[in-house]
C-alpha cells in the first residue's frame, strides 16, 4: 500500500489523529495527510532531528525507534524502523498506546506492499472489535 493511501487509512480509523507524515529512510518525504501544502517536509525535517537528537543521549549509540512529545496543543508521536518513519500530531489527550499500535500498523501497511491493504483491513476490524459491539464511531 502506498503511504498516501495507508495516511488516509490512519485518519479514518484513528480520530485523535490530526495530521501525518511517512518519511522513507534516505529522509525524503514519502507522504503526508492533514500537513498544510509547503508545510510536510518540515514537519518531517523536524522529526527527523528530533529523533537523532534523541539518539545522541543513549549510551549504547544505538537508534530511538519511538518518540513522544507533549505540546501545548496536543503532541507529536513518532514511530521509525530501518527503511521509514511515520509522525502523527495528535489533539490534545491523545492515548499514546493508541496512538502508537495505530502509526505502527500505518507504517506497516506501507512496507507489506500488496499485503498492506490486508493489514489496514485488519486493523480497521480490531479497532471495530476494541469499541465493542453498538458503539459510536466518532
Amino acid at each position: 500500500m502506498d503511504a498516501a493511501a495507508a495516511l488516509a487509512d490512519l485518519v479514518e480509523i484513528s480520530p485523535q489523529i490530526e495530521a501525518a507524515v511517512v518519511i522513507a529512510g534516505d529522509g525524503e518525504l514519502a507522504g503526508s495527510v492533514g500537513v498544510p501544502e509547503g508545510r510536510a517536509s518540515v514537519l518531517a525535517r523536524a522529526v527527523r532531528e528530533l529523533l537523532e537528537g534523541a539518539a545522541a543521549y543513549r549510551t549504547d549509540h544505538g537508534r530511538v525507534t519511538q518518540l513522544h512529545a507533549e505540546l501545548a496543543g496536543g503532541d507529536l508521536f513518532a514511530v521509525a524502523t530501518e527503511e521509514r518513519t511515520i509522525a502523527a500530531v495528535a489533539a490534545e489527550r491523545a492515548t499514546p498506546g493508541l496512538v502508537f499500535y495505530d502509526l505502527k500498523r500505518c507504517l506497516a501497511a506501507t512496507s507489506a506492499g500488496s499485503a498492506g491493504g490486508k493489514a489496514a483491513d485488519a486493523q480497521r476490524e480490531d479497532r471495530a472489535a476494541d469499541r465493542g459491539p453498538g458503539a459510536d464511531e466518532t
